[in-house]
């Protein structure tokens, strides 16, 4: 039999992390630089539509608030204070997954178990920072465990999601067929991804995706320990895996 390979999206899907983690790290980085942006959860939602939190940040300089705030006008100087916003931010960040402000969601350790020990390939793709994404990896399933995933994370591709870019990435370097690769994600934009690379997604909602268009996951639940019948379990995974494959589609 090929092997398989379990592939998760971080936040949202191993902890519930944007409005607990994320946003108030957002906005903590933007008041410690003095900058007058403090965003809403329904601000935070409607940022969520934009892949990555340099481009979330990015979406504030416009001419208007650049000009107001005395920030870099040419391209190298705006560069530079997002990648310094997020060096920031992502800081504040690991320190709130390190003091266990965001649990990881229902069912991740146990499924990560049983797919670990069928000799399923184990891997994160994200657009979130790699540091982000490994803290939130070790607390999810521990350190040990998290040892054996590959992670895909923050810039390593051009194109964010939904762009299929980082399961193309994943596909190659685990070394698999994309027929034998389970996606989990908990938004339209990382399903769009996953099925634009061909790859069949099975869908976790979370805090802020439950109203969301899920067409064309393979299964849609409010968490891996709440499916049809149940957890969803490997013998779930593997009859997603037996059902048809989405066509995949350069610009999803």
């Amino acid at each position: 039999m090929a092997r398989r390979a379990l592939v998760f999206d971080c936040d949202g899907v191993l902890a519930d992390t944007e409005r607990d983690g994320h946003l108030p790290a957002f906005n903590a980085t933007f008041a410690e630089v003095g900058l007058p942006v403090r965003w809403s959860e329904d601000d935070y939602a409607e940022k969520l539509r934009i892949g990555g939190g340099k481009e979330r940040m990015a979406s504030l300089l416009t001419p208007e608030f650049v000009a107001a705030n005395g920030l870099p006008t040419d391209p190298d100087g705006q560069k530079e204070l997002l990648a310094d916003l997020h060096r920031r931010k992502t800081a504040r960040y690991t320190e709130a997954v390190a003091r266990g402000d965001m649990p990881a969601r229902p069912g991740i350790a146990r499924v990560v178990e049983e797919a670990h020990a069928a000799g399923w390939a184990l891997a994160v793709a994200s657009t979130s920072a790699e540091a982000s994404v490994r803290a939130v990896l070790e607390h999810a399933v521990g350190p040990e465990r998290a040892r054996d995933f590959s992670v895909f994370a923050g810039d390593v591709v051009p194109a964010k999601k939904p762009d299929p870019a980082i399961y193309h990435l994943a596909v190659a370097e685990l070394g698999v067929d994309a027929d034998d690769v389970v996606v989990v994600e908990d938004s339209r934009n990382g399903m769009r991804a996953a099925l634009a690379a061909g790859l069949r997604c099975v869908v976790t909602t979370s805090s802020y995706t439950g109203e969301e268009d899920f067409t064309g996951a393979a299964l849609v639940v409010p968490d891996l320990d709440h499916g049809p019948r149940g957890p969803v379990d490997l013998a779930e995974l593997e009859q997603v895996l037996a059902g048809p494959a989405p066509t995949p589609k350069e610009h999803p």
